[in-house]
């Protein structure tokens, strides 16, 4: 399944009158990966495992007929330099290449108890420093609307994701532009929420004064 053609509500619709499967769209989402990850590099780091077994546990709750959260069974993205327990978190630098947090971003968890399947870390400018991803230290990510350009930074892996159809929503943050431009760049939706309005807890720093943690996605209400 593409899920450039899709949006969150739809997808959430079509698992509760059960014409998809959460396990279906989860594994099509890694094959997808692997077709767009040649070109584009919008990833540092996947962890299928653990979210097939979270399609598993949400194919069981439709299946016993149970309420389903909003969110759930959607592909998001996360830009890495927000912890995740058990999933490391690089900021996009070797200096960080083998650490692995204790726990987990509080706007991370939120979309976790919303129901949506982390799919993966993405690329990012190294510790958020740039504005095209060119900066990361592990490789250069790629506009999916265009491979020759960049795809803006410093959350470029997270709207390079959602521009390839790799996820649905993901999440970057903004100090100076770091989701918005990446938005602008990539022909996505991107919002840098009001400073406090969204938890910082477990977001790496650039500048804490600025720092936000927002959305990216095709569609303002899934932003919203």
């Amino acid at each position: 399944m593409n899920l450039k053609n899709i949006t969150a509500d739809k997808l959430v619709a079509l698992y509760k009158n059960k014409d998809l499967s959460v396990g279906e769209v989860i594994s099509s989402t890694y094959e997808e990966i692997v077709h767009t990850e040649k070109d584009i590099h919008a990833f540092i780091s996947l962890s299928p495992e653990r979210a097939l077994e979270e399609a598993r546990r949400i194919d069981a709750k439709i299946a016993a007929g149970e309420p389903l959260e909003p969110l759930a069974g959607v592909p998001v993205a996360i830009k890495d330099n927000m912890a995740i327990r058990d999933m490391p978190t690089t900021c996009g630098s070797r200096i960080l290449e083998n650490y692995v947090p204790p726990y987990t971003a509080t706007a991370v968890e939120r979309l976790r108890n919303a129901g949506a399947i982390v799919i993966g870390k993405t690329n990012m400018d190294e510790f958020a420093m740039g504005s095209s991803t060119e900066n990361s230290g592990f490789f250069v990510t790629r506009n999916p609307v265009n491979p020759e350009r960049v795809p803006g930074g410093s959350s470029g892996g997270s709207a390079a994701s959602v521009a390839a159809g790799t996820s649905l929503i993901a999440l970057g943050s903004d100090t100076g532009g770091s989701i918005r431009t990446p938005a602008s760049f990539c022909g996505v939706v991107g919002i840098k929420p009001t400073y406090g309005r969204v938890s910082r807890y477990g977001l790496v720093a650039f500048a804490s004064s600025l720092d936000q943690i927002g959305p990216l996605s095709k569609t303002l209400r899934e932003s919203a």
